[in-house]
């Protein structure tokens, strides 16, 4: 017996890995983005795998871990910040179990496993998220804000 479909297939590119990326979600830079299987990508997602650092070569910059999912429109892209007058983008990396709700944006450094984000979320440049932390629907993250595991953060600022 076949298990139902609960998607529309006619929307949805599955990879080889069994990551769903929607048809109009937008992947800027793709070979800069790995995603680690059994991971969706919403429709209106924005991820941008462009903004990297300058030099030659593929770098990684946006990682996500297994059965992650992206809620619709979110925007992910990597934190920057100037250093010693060079502008630079660093990586994000993104663990196992991730739930992003829609119309988030997210510019941390790193998110641990297990983790919740509610929808309306702005994550701040260089968060970090420890492993099974919740962040509440409409929460606004400061850069730089470290979130320890376990934790629930609510609240603007949170």
């Amino acid at each position: 017996m076949e298990a139902p479909v609960y998607y529309s297939k006619a929307e949805f590119i599955e990879t080889d890995t069994g990551n769903k990326v929607s048809r109009r979600a937008t992947i800027a830079g793709p070979q800069n983005i790995i995603l680690g299987g059994k991971t969706i990508i919403s429709s209106s997602a924005i991820i941008r795998g462009d903004l990297r650092r300058t030099g030659p070569g593929h770098a990684v910059v946006i990682s996500l871990g297994r059965y992650c999912l992206v809620g619709e429109g979110c925007v992910m892209r990597p934190p920057y910040k100037t250093y010693r007058g060079n502008f630079n983008y660093y990586p994000m990396k993104i663990g196992d179990y991730v739930h992003i709700g829609a119309n988030t944006v997210v510019e941390a450094a790193t998110i641990g496993n297990h983790v919740v984000i509610g929808k309306n979320c702005v994550i701040g440049k260089f968060t970090i998220i420890k492993d099974c932390a919740q962040v509440a629907d409409n929460t606004v993250i400061p850069p730089n804000t470290v979130i320890p595991a376990l934790a629930l953060f609510a609240g603007s600022p949170g």
